[in-house]
């Protein structure tokens, strides 16, 4: 059994110039994300917990676009826009899983910085080496946990309706309007795997923000508050990013799923968030601008070499 995706556009002037503008976008992100993590490995100053959980991240998101972006370029280019069954649900555990992870790694993020605002004192004993990664194994493990059971779920339902599937890529809410069974039923299901792996870590960031409110107000300068919230802010924006498609896409009912509207909310993040997450992360920060004009200068002058 083979899903056909028809989302493409049918028009050879409307592909060409789509896969020149995927490209691009993917290029940027696996550039911008490989450009963090190799400054974080050979810059000693940045070898601290917040910049280890952002390597980490970094490396979540590149697999998390790999899952997806090279197939629909792929599939850009080719006549018949189809995947098979085996895999639509293999694509699908992937990128729920990297998704999930991204998640949780926020989460944890949200955490480290407020174990170093809070707890300033104690934040090289609790944030060791060893929590940092034993919290990035566990969120990508979480994260795949999940969505292995949500892919087995939705995949030993019945497909008894057309094999058209309405996404550039196998996703929960196009692939759940296929199934014929008891709607109700399985969409509580889902919203009950969506909200673990989504509202869950929200929660957990929620309560670490308000804790650190709670520190920064007591800071009695204005420079001490500014540098406090400095060391978030770059956080907070991206979580806002990546909370705000997820929760539109996957904890709402499937009645209201329209194709258009979800098609673009689905390429905002895909390519949307991992592209803007880097130069969130640099553009604000003067340590990673700096890291990674010393990896380029580096690497320009090797190649003159």
């Amino acid at each position: 059994m083979e899903f056909v995706f028809l989302a493409y556009p049918s028009l050879p002037e409307l592909c060409v110039s789509s896969f020149f503008g995927v490209s691009l976008a993917y290029t940027f992100i696996i550039s911008g994300n490989v450009l963090i993590v190799v400054a974080i490995q050979t810059e000693a100053r940045l070898h601290t917990p917040m910049y280890y959980f952002l390597g980490s991240l970094s490396g979540v998101e590149i697999c998390y676009t790999a899952v997806v972006v090279p197939h629909i370029l792929a599939n850009i280019l080719q006549s018949e826009k189809t995947i098979t069954l085996l895999g639509c649900a293999t694509q699908m555990i992937f990128f729920i899983g990297f998704g999930s992870a991204d998640c949780f790694l926020l989460a944890v993020m949200a955490y480290d910085r407020y174990v170093a605002i809070c707890h300033p004192l104690q934040y090289p004993l609790i944030m060791t080496i060893t929590l940092c990664v034993r919290l990035v194994i566990v969120s990508v493990v979480i994260g795949l946990f999940l969505s292995l059971q949500l892919v087995a779920f939705i995949f030993s339902l019945p497909f008894c309706r057309a094999r058209n599937i309405e996404h550039f890529f196998c996703d929960v809410p196009p692939v759940m309007r296929l199934v014929c069974a008891n709607s109700h039923i399985h969409e509580q299901s889902v919203l009950v795997a969506a909200t673990l792996a989504i509202a869950v870590p929200f929660l957990l960031i929620a309560t670490s923000y308000a804790f650190i409110v709670a520190a920064v107000l007591k800071i009695p300068s204005a420079a001490g508050r500014y540098r406090a919230v400095s060391t978030c802010s770059s956080h907070l924006t991206v979580v806002l990013l990546q909370y705000g498609c997820c929760a539109f896409m996957y904890l709402r009912p499937n009645s209201s799923y329209y194709p258009k509207q979800d098609q673009f909310i689905s390429l905002v993040y895909t390519l949307g968030t991992p592209l803007l997450n880097p130069l969130i992360y640099t553009l604000r920060n003067s340590e990673m601008k700096g890291a990674i004009g010393r990896v380029l200068t580096r690497n320009c002058l090797s190649q003159n070499y």
